[in-house]
């Protein structure tokens, strides 16, 4: 992830600067990167402390006084709704002596009390209660000037809410750029038209012992998906019961990589022939008919580009999603240079019918996160791969980036779609 252009001596990898450990003219990265805690420090200051990050979705705060605490690095943050239904993202961290003013994961509030000493914040971030403000401040506290640190920049881009603690950053939009294409397919309802998504049921938490990179990386990285995951595709794990809807829908597609290298966002993306085949689901009549439905009604909207197929995808630089099914969101919450924090959300359509979304909800669970199958792939070789890295000798090796160069690229055929991003043909990988 860092974009140094040679590393100037061997030696340079024991001295934690990124800009000496990784060769994009070798396409090696060296180890240090994923386990030293110098560089870990270096991005929270540097990386967490400045990008646009997620931070929930909007309807967790449906309601004035919602609130749910989320993370931004290693910072604990609120995303709350105040009474007049107006978005904020604030510390989670009294002004007073720094103890977090919300302890639980989620709920409603007419106001935020520190259990400490007692300050109170309303839904707005202003302090509105001090203990003793008559008799040991003298009133003469300035509460105006110690209410909860908010965000510099939030914003709530199709329901998805992201902020930034840097007043100079470019906007969201800017800083999505052209990848803002593939984000909406994420965000936008199954029919195309631009409706209303919603998380449902809870967040998905649990810790993972390594560096938060080899997950986000994942979601773009090397294909492997047919080598890790083929215990899964054989068995025949699905949406639909038996065969996954994805294979068909992917079958005979052309299979594109798309980066930003100046960004840092990148997904695999599958455009498909321009034919008339709708996937079904073979095991309920009602999901089978609500997909058809939407997915009819998507060619409609979006024109030739329903063509393309979503799939794995990370927002740089710790956001990944899957756009189509299961369709969820993943946080990679850095908690030390040897462990993260990954969070899990599950979009659907509001409008889907119940059986619908408890139908998805049920695969949702089998397929991703701490008990889905491939999750479980994936941890295992995140876990090993970062505890492998850490000794003195494995230091010394550096990891290969090298798939894919060397070769001229060539002219991607996107039969006359103008797709935003580097494309890459890789069908055949």
């Amino acid at each position: 992830m860092a974009t140094a252009r040679k590393a100037t001596s061997k030696n340079g990898q024991k001295n934690g600067h990124a800009n000496t450990m990784v060769d994009l003219d070798a396409g090696t990265i060296s180890r240090e990167v994923f386990v030293n805690p110098e560089i870990y420090a270096q991005e929270q200051e540097q990386l967490f402390a400045r990008a646009w990050l997620f931070i929930g979705h909007e309807s967790q705060i449906s309601k004035p006084g919602d609130f749910f605490v989320s993370s931004m690095g290693e910072e604990s943050v609120i995303l709350c709704r105040d009474r007049q239904s107006e978005i904020h993202v604030f510390l989670n961290s009294c002004a007073h002596r720094g103890m977090k003013v919300c302890r639980y994961d989620e709920g409603n509030t007419p106001v935020f009390s520190c259990p400490y000493h007692g300050w109170s914040y309303a839904t707005d971030g202003k302090l509105v209660g001090v203990p003793y403000f008559k008799d040991a401040y003298k009133e003469k506290l300035d509460k105006s000037k110690w209410g909860l640190p908010e965000v510099a920049q939030m914003c709530n881009y199709k329901g998805a809410i992201w902020a930034t603690w840097d007043k100079s950053a470019p906007s969201f939009l800017e800083y999505i750029g052209g990848f803002q294409t593939y984000l909406d397919f994420l965000l936008d309802t199954w029919d195309g038209a631009g409706g209303e998504t919603e998380v449902f049921g809870g967040v998905e938490k649990w810790v993972i012992p390594c560096n938060w990179k080899f997950p986000a990386e994942n979601f773009i990285g090397d294909r492997y998906h047919n080598i890790s995951h083929r215990s899964v595709d054989m068995v025949g794990v699905g949406p639909s019961g038996s065969g996954r809807r994805d294979n068909q829908e992917r079958e005979g597609a052309t299979a594109l990589d798309i980066s930003f290298p100046e960004r840092g966002h990148g997904t695999i993306t599958f455009l498909r022939p321009n034919d008339e085949v709708i996937p079904g689901y073979q095991h309920s009549k009602i999901v089978s008919e609500y997909f058809a439905h939407c997915e009819a009604e998507r060619r409609k909207n979006y024109g030739q580009w329903a063509r393309l197929v979503p799939g794995p995808s990370t927002v740089f630089p710790n956001m990944s999603y899957l756009p189509r099914q299961p369709r969820t969101i993943a946080a990679w919450h850095p908690r030390s240079p040897d462990s993260h924090e990954a969070w899990r959300w599950f979009l659907v359509d509001k409008k889907a019918p119940p059986e619908v979304k408890e139908f998805l909800r049920l695969y949702y669970i089998s397929y991703s996160g701490p008990g889905g199958l491939t999750e479980q792939d994936d941890m295992e070789n995140w876990n090993y791969a970062h505890n492998a890295s850490r000794g003195v000798i494995a230091r010394r090796h550096p990891y290969n980036y090298q798939m894919g160069m060397g070769f001229d690229p060539q002219p991607v055929d996107t039969d006359g779609l103008d797709m935003p991003g580097q494309i890459r043909n890789v069908t055949d990988a």
